[in-house]
């Protein structure tokens, strides 16, 4: 499997932007993001800390079980959107309704709690799909998307991960020597569902969302810390999910053309790898990393070297988190409908 034949994430949000036809990113309002966002910087919202502290079914230590649990939670970690704002898939734990990613993470929860090894590679390679269909079962009569993809996914990861890292995900991060750039690049070339590339205009580009959240997460769980001290957290890019788009779309950093927005509007199903939708996720990371190189600039300008506060990982986290909590406001902007095991 070789990725050299991909660009990387970056390379290939730059040249889609370049050559996008239907999404642009606006200069004046990666500016005025950035603007917004350089006093947010110093809170606890924007550090490896808040990943911890804001979240509470994140794991709350740094230990092998947690870094097990990223992994499995990131293998899973794609198509929660709901066809019907009204209708969703819940999931309920210890006494709080989930959903979205959140539905994942407490299913996850639940299970262990009721005694389900459900973060062991032993246990999820060998899960039947009835299994699955148990410990993701929701609280609505709506199920959580996708549930016989996921199961295949669980039953390939969990097999790779017992054949070549010994069941552990901690022996495949300790192979990285510390580097986010190599972690990704182990996870793309070991696990076949995080393979999340297209071709773009001729180019063979790749996004790996979830390749790269996982890197991230692993160096959250680990608090940037021992074998999550990975020095390049910044070769990162964001990851180009349904819900970050939307929101540089509603903060004036994006914008759609016409003929896109109506498509959006009538809930248009993309396929993974359409144009459009190629361009979404490409334009969505540029834009970021503009955010990101605008924000280092005027810090700069104060005289403040923020190289090591600021990076698209953090920004992400941000970003996401703004988007759940302005749902309300961003009404009037649709998310780009895919389903589909990559995001």
């Amino acid at each position: 499997m070789n990725m050299e034949a991909f660009l990387n994430p970056k390379d290939s949000a730059k040249f889609i932007t370049e050559n996008s036809q239907d999404v642009y990113v606006e200069e004046d309002g990666v500016r005025k993001v950035a603007e917004m966002l350089f006093d947010k910087v110093l809170e606890k919202d924007f550090s490896v800390a808040g990943w911890k502290s804001s979240h509470e079914l994140n794991p709350q230590v740094v230990s092998e079980d947690a870094v097990n649990w990223v992994f499995l939670v990131d293998t899973l970690n794609f198509s929660f959107w709901s066809e019907c704002e009204d209708l969703k898939c819940l999931v309920k734990y210890k006494d709080k309704m989930y959903s979205g990613y959140w539905s994942l993470c407490a299913a996850v929860n639940r299970a262990l709690d009721e005694g389900i090894p459900i973060t062991s590679a032993s246990y999820y390679a060998t899960m039947t799909l009835e299994q699955v269909r148990h410990a993701f079962r929701s609280d609505t009569d709506v199920p959580m998307p996708l549930l016989e993809e996921r199961h295949h996914v669980l039953n390939e990861t969990g097999t790779v991960l017992l054949e070549k890292f010994g069941g552990s995900f901690l022996t495949c991060v300790k192979q990285s020597g510390k580097s986010a750039k190599k972690l990704v690049q182990l996870i793309v070339e070991n696990f076949p569902s995080f393979r999340d590339e297209s071709t773009f205009q001729g180019t063979k580009v790749a996004f790996y969302k979830r390749a790269q959240i996982l890197a991230a997460d692993t160096w959250s769980v680990l608090e940037g810390k021992g074998d999550g001290c990975f020095s390049d957290i910044s070769s990162v890019t964001i990851f180009a999910d349904y819900r970050i788009p939307q929101v540089l779309v509603h903060l004036g950093a994006m914008k759609y053309s016409e003929e896109l927005i109506k498509k959006l509007k009538e809930g248009h199903i993309f396929q993974s790898g359409d144009k459009q939708e190629v361009e979404i996720r490409g334009c969505s990371i540029w834009c970021c990393e503009l955010i990101c190189n605008h924000l280092l600039d005027l810090y700069k300008k104060k005289g403040e070297n923020m190289s090591e506060k600021i990076n698209a990982v953090l920004l992400d986290y941000y970003l996401w988190d703004y988007a759940r909590d302005h749902r309300e406001d961003m009404k009037g902007i649709p998310f780009h409908r895919v389903r589909c095991i990559y995001y």
